[in-house]
């Protein structure tokens, strides 16, 4: 059963930061449409400032765009199952990164409205399964 769980949580973190990136390029939809958060680029800008400090454009363009290829990595690495262990564990520290700064900048009840935290720490958990049948890295160690 472990398994099985294992592989959901897996395809769960990684369609989720997926999800996120496809959102902040309009893939779901323009801003304002139904189901969509940011719509383009310059509203995630705008609220990745928000969650740090108001941070200048150019800051939160730049942390905007490290995010954006660190959970587009870590989604396939995910959703593949390649490196999970340290995929997993990155995860979880990019996930609480984005928890405290949702905390300390607009309010706690948004991280766990979006269950910010359960994200980060199932992540942590994923990161001390020492193996998972489905995933590409056990296609590699044989």
């Amino acid at each position: 059963m472990n398994n099985y769980f294992t592989f959901l949580l897996r395809l769960a973190l990684g369609a989720a930061f997926l999800s996120a990136v496809a959102d902040r390029f309009g893939i779901w939809g323009a801003p304002g449409s139904a189901l969509v958060t940011w719509g383009n680029w310059d509203n995630f800008v705008q609220y990745t400032s928000e969650l740090n400090f108001n941070a200048s454009h150019t800051i939160a363009n730049i942390l905007g765009i490290i995010a954006t290829v660190a959970e587009i990595v870590l989604g396939v690495f995910l959703v593949v199952g390649y490196k999970i262990r340290t995929s997993a564990f990155l995860s979880g520290l990019l996930i609480l990164a984005f928890g405290i700064g949702m905390s300390l900048n607009a309010h706690i009840k948004y991280a766990f409205d979006y269950s910010v935290f359960s994200a980060s720490f199932g992540a942590f958990l994923l990161s001390t399964i020492p193996t998972s049948k489905w995933s590409l890295d056990n296609v590699l160690r044989r």
